[in-house]
């Protein structure tokens, strides 16, 4: 990972999962991001089975058998790797790209993910989530937080686990 200078640490917005609903349109969740303050909404549309696993570890449900983020989580425990935090790095055609980044023995590297991976990965590992400055401005959709309480207002409700 390269080191973060102050500039690129100003350009970092911090956010948390607010919800994750039910798209009544498809057979896909919504993850819904928003900075401590509320003036910033970011809802990044995932699949159904990823968005149950970020539920899930909102929730802090312990599963039988671990999925495969705690995997992962396990994996760098066992392995004295600490996940620092996950960036939402980038946005092409309404399609978001993320960075986990995590350091061991004092060595510092990101990897690429998916958003949905990185954001479940970061709820179990208690690590922050960001949003680059220049992603929330090249967000597509107008007037997200209209939008969202449309949602709220139909009653779509979280599915339950």
């Amino acid at each position: 990972m390269e080191s973060v200078t102050s500039n690129e640490s100003r350009e970092l917005v911090a956010l948390t999962v607010k919800q994750v609903l039910d798209d009544g349109n498809t057979d896909t969740r919504i993850v819904v991001l928003k900075s401590d303050d509320a003036s910033v909404t970011l809802p990044i549309w995932v699949g159904s089975a990823e968005g149950n696993a970020i539920r899930l570890a909102m929730e802090r449900v312990v599963t039988p058998r671990p999925m495969s983020h705690d995997l992962i989580r396990s994996f760098a425990d066992h392995l004295g790797v600490r996940i620092e935090r996950v960036v939402i790095t980038d946005v092409k055609s309404s399609t978001y790209y993320a960075s986990v980044a995590f350091a061991s023995k004092g060595v510092h590297r990101t990897l690429d993910a998916r958003p949905s991976d990185a954001i479940a990965l970061a709820l179990r590992a208690d690590c922050p989530i960001y949003a680059t400055q220049d992603v929330l401005n090249r967000r597509t959709a107008i007037h997200l937080d209209a939008w969202i309480n449309k949602l709220d207002a139909k009653n779509i409700e979280p599915q339950q686990a």
